[in-house]
C-alpha cells in the first residue's frame, strides 16, 4: 500500500457544477462547489482550485502546497462525442472493408420503428482509406502489406486536414505486425494514431473498429486538455494529476490523454465508487445509487461491489473497454419542462445546463426547469443555495412557471408539482430497468442519493419502488468527487486469444498472461508505483 499523499483533491466536472472534494491529512474533508463553463471547462476546474486552496490556507504558488494529488473526472471526452467536437480523424482498414463503421451490426435497436435510422459513423466514409494487406484468423500473413498504399493513405488524410487516425486492420489482433508498422509510418507523418490492436485486441470487427474509432477521435482533444490542466496545477504547487476512468479506478494524465476512450463515463463512475464507499461505512452492502445532477441522472446497482461491463454505448457507438454499469436518463435540475405534440407534459431530456441555467438562477433562463419546481414548491431554500453563496431568484422561477401553467391551464402549483412528478416516473422507470428487469428486488436494497438533488427526490422514488431505507452521505453534492479522491490506480490490459484450449493453445495462453503482467509492472514503474 503506498502511502497517502498529504493532500488529495477529487474535481468533477459537471454539465452545471464542478465539484470539488479535499482530503486533508488528518482525514477531514472540505468541499467546494461552482457553477460549470461549458465552453472551456479548465476555466471552472482552475478557478475552483484557487478558491479551495484559499479555504485551505494554501498559498497558490509552485512549491508551497507540499505534497498533492489531484484527481479529475472530466466530461471533455463525453461532450467530443455528444456534441460532434472530436479531432478531425480518419480511418485505415484493409483492402476491401472500407465500409466497416457504416455496416455495422444487423440488430434492430426499435423493432417497430418502421424508418429506423443509424448513428452517423464519426468517421465519414470519404475519410475511410485501404490499405493493401491481410492477416488471416491464425495470425499468417495472407497478402504482405503494401507501404507505398499507406504513404498514399497518409496523404490523403493530411490533404483533408485530418489529425488523428485510426488504423484497424483484419484480425490483427492475432498478429499485429501489419498494424505497428502502418501505425508507425503514420506517426512518421505527424498524424495521432490509435491502433486496434492497442486499444482493444480482441476478435469482432466492428466493435473493435468503433472502440478505437472513439479513441482516436476524442483523444487530441483529451490530450489538449489535460495538458493546459497539468501546467496549471503544477504552477499552483500542485503534484500529480490522475484521472478518472469509466471502469472505477484512476490513471495518470498522460495514458488517460492517449487512452482517452477508457474516460468517456468517467464522472457518473466517481460518484458510484464514493456511494459505494459511504454504503459501506453506514453498513449497507446491496444498494441502488441515484446521482441526480444537473443535466442528468445516473443510477446503478451494486449487489456489494462494483459491477464492470465491456458490453457499453455512447451515443449508439460500442464502446468495448471496462465501464461500470451505470444506466443514465436525461433527468436533472435543470431538466426544462415541455409540452409535446399531443399536449402532454415532458420533462428532459433537454437541459438549460450551466448557462442559461434553471431560471431561478437569474442567468437568462426563461423556461421552467426541475429546479425551478422544488423552488416553488418551498423544498429548496432560496436564501440558501450553495451554502448561502448563491441566491435564487423566486420571481424568475414564477415567471417560467406562468408560462408552463397557462399552456396547461393549470395553476402555477400545479405545473411544479405535476412536473416533479413527471420526473420522478422517468428516474423510477429508470430503476427498475437496472433491477427488476434484470430479476432484482428493489425491496433488498438500500437507495444512496447523492449528486446536487438526488435527496430532493429519493423518498418519493423509495416510497414508490417499495425500498425500504433511504441512505443520504455527508457532502451528497460532491459525493462523485470523493469517490475520484479515494479510487484505486488501476489499468487494464487484454488480449485475445481464438482456439481450441490444446496443449499449444495453453502454452500461448500462459505466453499472453506473462506478457500482459510484465506490461502492467513496466507501466506501474513508470509512474513510480511500488
Amino acid at each position: 500500500m503506498t502511502r497517502r499523499p498529504a493532500l488529495v483533491i477529487g474535481v468533477d466536472t459537471g454539465g452545471t457544477f464542478t465539484d470539488f472534494m479535499a482530503i486533508l491529512p488528518d482525514g477531514r474533508l472540505v468541499a467546494h462547489k461552482r457553477l460549470s463553463t461549458p465552453e472551456d471547462p479548465a476555466q471552472s476546474v482552475l478557478e475552483g482550485l484557487d478558491e479551495l486552496l484559499e479555504m485551505l490556507g494554501i498559498e497558490p504558488a509552485a512549491g508551497k502546497s507540499g505534497p498533492v494529488r489531484l484527481v479529475h473526472g472530466s466530461t471533455v471526452a463525453t461532450n467530443a462525442v455528444l456534441e460532434r467536437k472530436g479531432a478531425k480523424t480518419g480511418l485505415l482498414v484493409t483492402e476491401g472493408f472500407r465500409d466497416l463503421l457504416l455496416i455495422g451490426r444487423q440488430d434492430r435497436r426499435a423493432l417497430y420503428d418502421l424508418t429506423p435510422a443509424a448513428p452517423e459513423p464519426l468517421i465519414p466514409r470519404e475519410l475511410s482509406l485501404e490499405a493493401v494487406e491481410r492477416t488471416g484468423a491464425g495470425g499468417e500473413v495472407v497478402v504482405p502489406l503494401d507501404e507505398a498504399s499507406v504513404q498514399r493513405a497518409a496523404g490523403a488524410f493530411a490533404k483533408a486536414g485530418v489529425e488523428s487516425v485510426a488504423v484497424v486492420f483484419l484480425h490483427s489482433y492475432a498478429s499485429p505486425g501489419h498494424e505497428q508498422r502502418a501505425a508507425e509510418l503514420l506517426r512518421e507523418r505527424g498524424f495521432f494514431v490509435s491502433a486496434s490492436h492497442e486499444v482493444l485486441p480482441e476478435h469482432r470487427e466492428y466493435e473493435r473498429a468503433s472502440t478505437t474509432a472513439l479513441n482516436a477521435y476524442v483523444s487530441p482533444v483529451m490530450q489538449r486538455y489535460l495538458r493546459r490542466l497539468s501546467a496549471a496545477a503544477a504552477a499552483r504547487g500542485l503534484g500529480s494529476l490522475r484521472v478518472m476512468q469509466s471502469s472505477g479506478g484512476v490513471t495518470d494524465a498522460s495514458a488517460a490523454g492517449r487512452w482517452a476512450v477508457h474516460t468517456i463515463l468517467s464522472g457518473p463512475a466517481g460518484g458510484v465508487v464514493g456511494a459505494l464507499q459511504a454504503a459501506r461505512e453506514a453498513g449497507f452492502a446491496y444498494i441502488i445509487t441515484l446521482d441526480m445532477g444537473g443535466t442528468s441522472t445516473d443510477v446503478s446497482l451494486l449487489p456489494g461491489e462494483l459491477k464492470v461491463t465491456t458490453e457499453s454505448e455512447i451515443e449508439g457507438y460500442p464502446v468495448r473497454v471496462p465501464v461500470l454499469d451505470i444506466h443514465t436518463v436525461g433527468a436533472g435540475g435543470g431538466s426544462i419542462a415541455w409540452i409535446d405534440a399531443g399536449g402532454a407534459l415532458r420533462v428532459g431530456p433537454r437541459s438549460a445546463g450551466a448557462r442559461p441555467g434553471p431560471a431561478c438562477y437569474g442567468r437568462g433562463g426563461r423556461e421552467l426547469t426541475v429546479t425551478d419546481a422544488n423552488l416553488l414548491l418551498g423544498r429548496l431554500p432560496a436564501e440558501w443555495f450553495l451554502g448561502g453563496r448563491m441566491k435564487l431568484d423566486v420571481a424568475a422561477a414564477w415567471e417560467a412557471g406562468r408560462r408552463l401553467a397557462g399552456a396547461l391551464g393549470a395553476t402555477v402549483e400545479d405545473a411544479a408539482y405535476s412536473t416533479l412528478q413527471v420526473v420522478a416516473s422517468n428516474m423510477e422507470r429508470a430503476i427498475k430497468k437496472i433491477s427488476v428487469e434484470r430479476g432484482f428486488d428493489p425491496r433488498e436494497f438500500a437507495l444512496v442519493a447523492f449528486g446536487g438533488a438526488g435527496a430532493l427526490h429519493a423518498c418519493e422514488l423509495a416510497r414508490a419502488l417499495s425500498i425500504p431505507r433511504v441512505l443520504v452521505p455527508a457532502h451528497p453534492g460532491v459525493l462523485s468527487a470523493l469517490g475520484m479522491a479515494v479510487s484505486d490506480i488501476v489499468k487494464t490490459y487484454v488480449q485475445g486469444l481464438l482456439g481450441p484450449l490444446d496443449e499449444r493453445r495453453a502454452a500461448a495462453l500462459q505466453k499472453a498472461a506473462a506478457e500482459l503482467v510484465r506490461r502492467a509492472q513496466a507501466d506501474l514503474d513508470q509512474e513510480g508505483i511500488p
